[in-house]
């Protein structure tokens, strides 16, 4: 889609609306670099959708967004400072910052998926049923460093079952449907609407989805981060990508076309329906039901806190960080900014 179609898409603002606050100030915008956890796909178009219609720079800010490696690698970006802002897992931000006590930490600011994506999707034709149990002595992909893999003995107590119930084969993140399609695994590990170009090429009757959430799992997944550095110096700019973000959310939730129109600007190749698939696959993980009483982007602390705690143990580590230390809730939009309207 080219830019003047998609633009000529969105819904129409005054002019007064439409000059960015830095420009009506006289200042010049200051640069931010955000990094997301993977390609562009759907999953994350509320940012594009942001940068698009101009959301960011109403804010006084010029934007970049780059494509990332993983949720993981998203907080040594951060941390590094190579990168002011990211989208990473909160689960592995809760390791990193039990493994650096000593070093200036990266905290959440904005919860994305307000519950993980986490699923282990099987082949009907292995064995694989709706019931975790069907698992057992399969052979599961999974990338060897991934959250999903990682906090499966959650899963497994929370069913009574073992937690070596099965086989991991570690594969590629990019491999996992070839290995699926030609049955060289009877499952693979998956955010859920990541499954959607699975889902393309087999058929839903030949397939199980077995989510993370439904063996009553319950984990907060990616979210925006940012660097303790700019938290200190520059607040003020964390607040207004986030007002911008929230505001493109919201938006991609009422209008699902918006979500695909802004990916397939960055990436023209994408298939649209595919992306619609997708989209629908994440807003169901953003707007959670609890998002009904504290809105996008928070969190209830007593759950995270409890989070903290079960990774503690699945990880391995000596001690979880607190509640406070992963999630700096002081910079979010007020509360009906960020009510889910749909």
């Amino acid at each position: 889609m080219q830019r003047r179609h998609f633009l000529a898409a969105l819904p129409a603002v005054s002019a007064s609306a439409a000059l960015p606050r830095a420009f009506a100030q006289g200042k010049a915008p200051v640069p931010l670099k955000f990094t997301l956890d993977y390609r562009v796909t759907a999953q994350t178009a509320p940012f594009f959708v942001a940068l698009h219609k101009g959301y960011y720079r109403d804010e006084g800010l010029e934007v970049s967004i780059d494509v990332g490696s993983g949720s993981v690698a998203s907080i040594t970006r951060v941390a590094s400072g190579a990168y002011q802002l990211g989208l990473g897992d909160i689960s592995a931000l809760a390791e990193f910052q039990a493994q650096n006590p000593a070093t200036a930490r990266v905290q959440a600011v904005y919860q994305y998926y307000n519950r993980a994506p986490f699923a282990i999707i099987g082949r009907r034709d292995r064995g694989v049923t709706a019931e975790f149990s069907s698992l057992k002595g399969k052979k599961v992909a999974a990338a060897a460093v991934e959250s999903t893999r990682r906090v499966w003995p959650l899963v497994a107590q929370r069913q009574g079952l073992p937690a070596d119930l099965f086989a991991w084969s570690t594969t590629e993140f990019s491999a996992r449907d070839n290995v699926m399609v030609r049955g060289d695994v009877d499952a693979a590990t998956y955010f859920h609407d990541s499954a959607v170009s699975l889902f393309a090429r087999m058929p839903a009757e030949q397939l199980s989805v077995l989510r993370y959430t439904d063996a009553g799992v319950h984990l907060y997944g990616n979210a925006i981060l940012a660097s303790s550095a700019l938290l200190a110096e520059q607040p003020a700019l964390v607040a207004g990508f986030l007002r911008a973000s929230n505001r493109a959310i919201a938006e991609c939730l009422a209008q699902p076309s918006l979500a695909v129109a802004a990916v397939r600007q960055r990436e023209p190749i994408l298939d649209e329906k595919l992306e619609l698939a997708r989209w629908a696959i994440t807003a169901q993980y953003l707007a959670a039901p609890d998002t009904r009483r504290h809105g996008l982007g928070d969190i209830d602390p007593q759950l995270l806190a409890q989070q903290a705690e079960q990774v503690g143990q699945a990880f391995g580590l000596k001690s979880a960080p607190s509640a406070e230390a992963l999630f700096n809730r002081s910079l979010l939009p007020p509360l009906a900014a960020r009510m889910v309207r749909t």
